[in-house]
């Protein structure tokens, strides 16, 4: 079974997908990662990705899909796979749908977690993070001990690349021209599920939870 995550970035996909992860054995596959681990293995379809990544090109819809299903085959997935990053496009939905049909996979639902653009930009430009120890902080929500200091290790606190207020504008520009179309297309065919997401975590997350057991039980008596 298969569930997807949209939500623009800062709505908190990936925390309330580990969440998940964790109580229904679910497992997360971030196509980032994917795209990352076959460079570092050097296969053939890692180093067709390295080409475009060294050019600067984006690698395209089909070799980022033929990534995913390599990693679905594994035959790993547990009770079910969340989807993080992909499909960030109509044409990868596409491409996504013609790989399930495929396969014989189910794609239970696709949790939509909706927030506003100021709550976004509050909590994207929020977050700090250690470039010594990777650590991860937040000046409102989870601020370390001493400001600007990393609780770990006691190094500076920097605002990442893509936190700054230009590369958040730009983050969500992108976001509402080639993954907000995703909305509609998955709300056409019945599978979207709207989450509140401008809540704290744990009230989003039961949102969350009750919305999976719902569709859940759905595919279940589908077979």
């Amino acid at each position: 079974m298969m569930w997807i995550f949209l939500g623009a970035p800062g709505a908190g996909k990936g925390t309330q997908a580990e969440r998940l992860q964790q109580d229904f054995g679910f497992v997360q596959i971030s196509t980032g990662e994917l795209l990352r681990e076959a460079m570092r293995a050097g296969t053939e379809l890692g180093k067709t990705v390295q080409g475009y990544v060294t050019r600067g090109d984006l690698v395209p819809d089909e070799v980022v899909a033929s990534v995913l299903q390599e990693r679905l085959v594994r035959g790993d997935t547990g009770t079910g796979v969340i989807l993080d990053g992909f499909p960030r496009t109509v044409r990868q939905a596409e491409i996504l749908e013609e790989m399930l049909a495929e396969h014989c996979w189910q794609l239970c639902g696709v949790l939509y977690l909706e927030a506003s653009e100021e709550v976004v930009q509050q909590r994207l430009g929020g977050r700090r993070n250690c470039p010594q120890c990777g650590a991860n902080y937040h000046v409102v929500t989870m601020p370390p001990k001493v400001e600007g200091r990393c609780d770990r290790c006691g190094a500076q606190l920097v605002v990442r690349p893509d936190d700054t207020p230009e590369a958040i504008r730009k983050r969500l520009e992108v976001y509402r021209e080639q993954t907000e179309p995703l909305v509609a297309f998955y709300d056409q065919r019945g599978m979207l599920e709207r989450i509140d997401a401008s809540g704290e975590v744990d009230e989003v997350y039961r949102a969350v939870k009750e919305a999976v057991s719902r569709r859940w039980q759905r595919c279940l008596e589908k077979g």
